[in-house]
């Protein structure tokens, strides 16, 4: 079997790090076809360093842009590598333009697409993810879910049951398949902090970046921690953050440092007291470490981290965040995981391709 494996973002690559090993094993021939869609060393190229990911068999350099822009310059690159190697199947991973991009090559010219992390939603349909969600799962011939709910909400589409495989969360796997490797790792040290003696933080989605008063919100309700935060700040985060508040006369209560790799970002989740995020993957990975965490969002597609006990939903109110993060500081780090949150989920992805891909058909 021969499948090409598209990715383009931090979230795809952590995603795909457990799989490639094991469809290696199975006799699967599977390559990457990196888009782009990130593409400075540290977006990118140390994720594949960290988690020890094959080198990209393409790259594509579709760069940024527009929603538009990105999906649809991946999407003509695609489909002319798709159109040169004609594989069995084309995989992509979660939500992001590259993946929408993918699903859409593919489906114009025959090639059936596999989605891993089917059937998450947010209802929220100004998420440009869940757009790309809901287009992806309409076009692909396997879907490949996380959740129970995931293959509920898959049914109520009108997805045939036959296209879905209940395999767990890969992310999950990822984390557990490195929590070794960063088991003498002292991230927080070098940054003059204790273990459980800081927050970390991650804003970087446009519903809270791109209204200065729900950021400067944010801002307000870091700046009250009791702890201080450790705030790895994402490329396009940096420039607003100055306008909500968090400048140079209060860094000692916020720091402020360029984006993290994996292994050291796992680390700090781990070694964190408590993590404010609007991230969907931190959200998991957070509970994977045992670290309460404290979503700043209006919607979670991760609401099975809320069930177990890991995870908080709030607006982008400061008082509602500070609330929050008192309540997260003080609350239990041992929580159950959700089903299949395990590292066996690479094994049912490769049994469940083996099986074979059910291609789309048309109407008679």
């Amino acid at each position: 079997m021969r499948i090409i494996i598209v990715v383009g973002a931090r979230p795809n690559f952590i995603k795909v790090a457990p799989l490639t090993s094991a469809l290696s094993s199975a006799g699967v021939h599977a390559r990457i076809a990196h888009t782009g869609q990130h593409y400075d060393a540290a977006m990118s190229d140390v994720f594949f360093t960290d988690l020890e990911i094959p080198e990209p068999a393409w790259f594509l350099g579709v760069g940024s842009g527009t929603h538009a822009v990105q999906t649809g310059m991946a999407m003509v690159k695609l489909e002319e590598l798709l159109a040169a190697e004609r594989p069995d199947a084309l995989l992509v991973v979660g939500d992001v333009n590259s993946t929408l991009a993918g699903a859409l090559a593919a489906a114009k010219i025959g090639v059936p697409v596999v989605h891993l992390e089917a059937g998450v939603r947010s209802r929220d349909m100004s998420m440009p993810e869940e757009v790309n969600r809901l287009v992806t799962d309409q076009l692909s011939s396997m879907l490949l879910t996380p959740v129970r709910l995931a293959d509920a909400n898959l049914f109520a589409e009108g997805v045939d049951a036959a296209r879905i495989h209940f395999v767990g969360n890969i992310m999950s796997e990822s984390v557990l398949r490195n929590l070794d490797r960063i088991e003498d790792r002292d991230v927080c040290g070098a940054y003059g902090l204790p273990r459980a003696g800081y927050v970390l933080a991650t804003v970087h989605r446009p519903e809270n970046t791109d209204y200065p008063q729900r950021l400067g919100a944010i801002a307000a309700a870091l700046l009250e921690s009791p702890l201080p935060v450790m705030f790895p700040v994402h490329p396009r985060t940096r420039p607003l953050l100055d306008a909500a508040g968090i400048t140079g006369t209060n860094l000692a209560r916020v720091r402020l440092v360029d984006p993290v790799g994996y292994l050291d970002m796992l680390a700090l989740q781990r070694d964190a007291a408590a993590i404010v995020t609007d991230s969907g993957g931190v959200q998991v990975e957070a509970c994977m470490v045992g670290t309460p965490c404290v979503t700043v969002r209006r919607n979670t597609e991760w609401t099975s981290t809320i069930d177990v006990g890991a995870n908080r939903l709030v607006p982008a109110v400061a008082g509602a965040i500070a609330d929050a993060l008192a309540g997260a500081l003080v609350g239990s780090r041992t929580w159950s995981m959700p089903e299949r949150w395990d590292d066996r989920v690479s094994a049912r992805v490769t049994e469940a391709l083996l099986g074979g891909v059910i291609p789309l058909v048309g109407c008679a």
